[in-house]
């Protein structure tokens, strides 16, 4: 299947390369690196890696991997693998989420970094917490089972664009997670390995991105709950798509 694998990055220069370099080649035809304003070399340690390099203005983390789809939709990609850019994740462990799909058994396949092994304090345990809670709520609501909300993921692109993905915040990752299950894609979780990222964390590095994705998280899911519970489905309108 043709792949591509999508990166959005904000000031990640001394890992971004490590990333790459470590993203197996005969696995994907296409790299692609969303900078989210970054103020440091990020784009073109990059670009000096043979990745494709794209700007999104808009700061967010959705809003970076909404602007790589968009790219993606222009050619003929099969697949879609999404993966951060501050080499916490293995990358030479994509063959795990990938294979899944390519056999025709799953059409989207999470990492889940709680399942597999990781190094000591690499996932905080306001981390951890989020994801037993947001499982919970998913799992009540559309009898889903997932670990984790971890970046680290393929799915199909059909499936992808079917989604309708919105959310240009922290949202993204739970938002895509709720509507695979509302639209009963064939979903799978496999343990990856999880590491101590390069620099300080964006989100869990500090209070206010800690609360502000925590909130964010929580009304994502309640949004898209009470339009599970009034309508049977997931109707789209979330809140924080804009």
């Amino acid at each position: 299947m043709k792949t591509a694998v999508i990166i959005p990055v904000y000031n990640e220069e001394k890992s971004i390369a490590k990333v790459i370099r470590d993203i197996p080649s005969h696995l994907v035809q296409e790299i692609v690196i969303v900078n989210n304003n970054s103020t440091d070399s990020t784009a073109k340690v990059a670009s000096d890696e043979g990745a494709t390099v794209l700007l999104e203005t808009f700061q967010g983390y959705g809003a970076a991997c909404l602007t790589g789809i968009d790219y993606c939709s222009k050619k003929d990609f099969e697949l879609i693998v999404f993966l951060d850019g501050d080499y916490s994740d293995y990358p030479a462990e994509m063959n795990l989420l990938t294979e899944p799909i390519v056999t025709d058994k799953y059409d989207f396949v999470l990492g889940s970094r709680v399942m597999g092994e990781r190094e000591k304090g690499a996932l905080p345990i306001q981390s951890r917490v989020g994801s037993i809670i947001a499982g919970f709520l998913i799992n009540l609501l559309w009898k889903v089972k997932y670990t984790d909300l971890g970046p680290f993921r393929a799915i199909r692109f059909d499936k992808l664009r079917n989604l309708k993905m919105e959310d240009k915040w922290f949202g993204w990752t739970v938002e895509m997670q709720i509507k695979a299950a509302d639209q009963k894609l064939r979903i799978k979780e496999v343990p990856v390995s999880y590491k101590k990222r390069i620099g300080e964390s964006k989100i869990t590095g500090t209070i206010k991105g800690t609360v502000m994705a925590s909130y964010i998280i929580l009304k994502t899911i309640l949004t898209y709950g009470y339009q599970k519970l009034k309508y049977g489905k997931v109707l789209g309108n979330n809140p924080h798509s804009k």
